[in-house]
């Protein structure tokens, strides 16, 4: 495995090996985006640094005094590994591969500032950004400074605020890996954040906000930024609020920042122009049509050079609400509004759903953590990301200070807890054992607990808030839910689903395994890999058990296998890996045969030792039914056999599956449209290639990928099969949802924000059709 890679050389698939930040700016290096040039020194790297350290016993010893009972015991944990990454010196020779490879890319781009940024393997997931909780060093000048820094970052692996966190999203601590990615710096006249969805409405609304120099002080809420919303579909700017704003962040000529007055002309001046604004919310349109999920962008200003620094999946977006809840009156999506309502005492920026009502405490620094009882209003000038403990305790948070992409606002919205910000004088305007209610939609705060109380079931109907989903129509089409990561499945088992529809292994190798399959194999620790398959599979069919979880087997590209810790050695190198080895043809090889036993083994192990018998499985990328027939055997010497109970389902994503849809049911109980695959081999379009989405190739509502699926659905409903479908089209387009409805679709599987409204865009389809055939008749 590589131990530093250039920055144009990652994708995603390296993830394991360069961390969530760097595989994401790698892909979109690969895109043609504006992307600073880099290099990652790889999680590779630092294992090998921890390993040949004395940090190889120092980090469990002080990981294993930690009591969760005594928060100090976090600090003095935290101090001690911190301290011990910052002793201790680099081995001669790494220290050489490093600094060759930070001259050679100093050379090669002009570089003098480089900016030092943690990339961990659980950093910039789709539930957990990490915001902010592992450091970065800005303006970095020097060998000796980038040297110092890179043990800097990855000490910041072990500080309180990240320890905290990682047990609240349920990632272990001891295993986690971190790289550090080395980026030459801009010097930036202006930057900021923005979302290609509200995060606090879910709506169809780009979320920019913008502010003079570096943009640490945005996200630390010391500033509150312009804010800008812009139509998602048509790209016109629908509110517009410019902040005065009198200090900004920039570059010491020396290295690292200073601070400095914005000259007066320019305190109350847009930080962007109209073109710059249109040229940013471009970018992020096409980022977000490569992901295609709403993602949380960070951009700078260099003049009028625009380069984007970070891209990651947008955590924790809520539903957005039916168009007849919205209507009447409503302020512009996530702008403030001023009310005279009664009770009212504040007013700011909505940034994380929720009601709540409790006592205020005042928490103006770090060192006041422990004055917060669970459950009281965090209430601060501004959260940091030293804070995080205090904040898992709060019932709300409210600032002075930030806008929707400050700290407090999105580690908020992933807790979970009400936040409102930019209040300017909450910590002045609310007392100290004050009883108040927050309510995070509409940013406001309330005297007295009342409203908190009775505005608490109205909004649990609307299907908004976990676990309430009154009102949510009983559909014929069966909706599912996606579930990528096992620890997410307690959340999503609250949702009004009949039960999982793609449960994808691989996510689990990624969470829990980390190492490639052959490896573990070859290294005697088989029983290893199904012990933690199975933990993972059996987190998710407890959480939904009665209702069935369909497991997808492994789909892995060799480019993806390859990246995975101990995968280089066991994967060919191929030109076009998204046809190739993957899929049946992987299981059915002899190289791959031990490794999918495996899978077998430990889905047989939830069905039976674990008595979790709602588990059943679906076969990706099936190109034959010659490749079943064997499949079926080794299902077979694993105990697993169609039946009553055990539900077999294909893929369908190969052309094939649908021309001889009949023949392939004789093998299974049902299919699965992959959209995506299907799309891109009934088209000949690749799913990767942004030139050709641009120009609109790529799109499942094309005439022929269309008639493919009412294909597919006629041939297996001839031979009493169902089909379903998993993906994020029927929820992006409603034309799409229509067409699956019209032509018999059994299932529907959604990713969980978009559950709720798409159950009543299809239930609207249904009464529809009820409607239309009456009329007929």
């Amino acid at each position: 495995m590589p131990r530093i890679v250039g920055l144009a050389e990652v994708s995603e698939s390296d993830l394991p090996l360069v961390g969530g930040k760097a595989s994401k700016l790698g892909e979109l290096v690969r895109r043609g985006l504006p992307i600073p040039p880099g290099f990652v020194i790889t999680t590779e790297l630092y294992q090998e640094f921890v390993d040949t350290t004395p940090l190889a016993t120092e980090i469990p010893a002080a990981l294993k005094e930690i009591d969760p009972a005594d928060s100090t015991s976090i600090d003095r944990a935290s101090q001690r590994i911190r301290s011990a990454f910052e002793a201790t010196d680099f081995p001669t020779g790494m220290r050489e591969e490093i600094v060759a490879a930070y001259e050679a890319y100093v050379n090669q781009n002009d570089v003098i500032f480089s900016a030092v940024r943690s990339s961990a393997t659980t950093e910039d997931l789709d539930d957990a950004s990490f915001a902010g909780l592992q450091d970065t060093y800005l303006n970095v000048r020097g060998t000796d400074a980038v040297l110092r820094d890179i043990r800097r970052c990855w000490g910041s692996l072990f500080t309180p605020r990240v320890l905290v966190y990682r047990g609240r999203k349920g990632f272990d601590r001891a295993t986690l890996r971190l790289a550090v990615l080395i980026m030459k710096m801009v010097n930036s006249s202006a930057s900021g954040i923005l979302f290609t969805r509200d995060p606090n409405t879910g709506e169809n609304h780009m979320i920019v906000e913008a502010g003079w120099g570096l943009g640490e002080l945005i996200v630390g809420g010391e500033v509150t930024p312009d804010h800008y919303v812009v139509d998602g579909a048509t790209l016109k700017v629908v509110h517009k609020q410019v902040s005065e704003q009198s200090v900004r962040l920039v570059r010491n000529p020396d290295g690292g920042n200073q601070r400095e007055p914005v000259p007066e002309a320019d305190r109350s001046r847009p930080k962007l122009s109209d073109d710059a604004l249109h040229r940013l919310v471009s970018l992020a349109r096409l980022i977000e049509s490569h992901y295609r999920r709403p993602m949380d962008i960070e951009w700078c200003l260099d003049g009028s050079t625009l380069y984007i620094v970070q891209a990651r999946p947008l955590t924790a977006l809520p539903t957005p609400l039916p168009a007849e809840t919205r209507a009447g009156g409503r302020p512009a999506p996530s702008a403030p509004s001023s009310s005279s309502e009664e009770g009212l005492l504040l007013k700011g920026l909505g940034a994380a759903p929720g009601i709540a009502a409790g006592r205020v405490r005042h928490v103006l620094h770090v060192e006041e953590n422990t004055k917060l009882e669970p459950g009281e209003i965090l209430v601060s000038t501004m959260t940091t990301p030293d804070m995080v403990p205090a904040m898992a305790r709060a019932g709300a948070i409210v600032t002075d200070e930030g806008g929707m992409t400050c700290h407090a606002a999105i580690v908020s919205r992933e807790l979970g807890i009400p936040c409102v910000v930019g209040t300017r004088t909450a910590t002045k305007t609310l007392r100290d054992s004050e009883e108040v209610s927050v309510d995070g939609k509409m940013g406001a705060v309330y005297a007295g607990l009342e409203r908190g109380k009775k505005k608490a079931a109205p909004a649990a109907a609307t299907g908004v808030t976990p676990g309430g989903h009154a009102g949510v129509p009983v559909t014929a089409t069966k909706i599912l839910v996606n579930v990528s990561v096992p620890e997410k499945a307690e959340e999503y088992a609250q949702l009004p689903v009949q039960g999982v529809g793609l449960l994808r292994i691989e996510f689990i190798f990624t969470a829990h395994v980390r190492e490639h399959p052959l490896y573990l194999i070859q290294q005697g620790r088989s029983k290893e890999l199904v012990d933690r398959l199975a933990d993972g599979i059996g987190q998710v069919c407890r959480a939904f058990h009665p209702r069935p979880v369909i497991i997808r087997t492994s789909d892995f590209k060799t480019n993806e296998y390859a990246g995975m810790p101990g995968g280089a050695e066991f994967e060919p190198r191929e030109e076009n890996p998204m046809i190739g080895w993957r899929g049946c043809s992987r299981y059915i090889s002899p190289e791959y045969r031990p490794a999918f036993l495996l899978e077998l083994e430990a889905i047989h192990k939830v069905r039976t030792e674990m008595g979790l018998r709602n588990a059943h499985v679906m076969l990706p990328f099936v190109r034959n039914t010659w490749e079943l027939e064997q499949i079926a055997e080794m299902f077979k010497e694993k105990g697993l056999r169609r039946s009553r109970d055990f539900k077999l389902y294909l893929m369908a994503e190969v052309p094939s599956t649908v021309l001889l849809a009949r023949d392939f049911s004789q093998h299974c109980d049902g299919f699965s449209i992959g959209s995506n695959d299907l799309t891109q081999l009934v088209l000949g379009a690749d799913r990767d290639s942004e030139t050709l989405a641009r120009l609109g190739y790529f799109d499942e509502r094309d005439p022929a990928v269309l008639r493919a699926i009412e294909l597919l659905i006629e041939g297996a409903h001839a031979e009493g099969r169902t089909v379903g479908i998993c993906g994020q089209g029927p929820s992006v387009y409603p034309e799409f949802a229509e067409f699956l409805v019209r032509s018999g679709i059994d299932s529907m599987s959604l990713n969980a924000d978009t559950v709720l409204a798409t159950t009543r865009t299809v239930a609207a389809l249904e009464q529809k059709m009820k409607l239309d055939g009456l009329r007929k008749s």
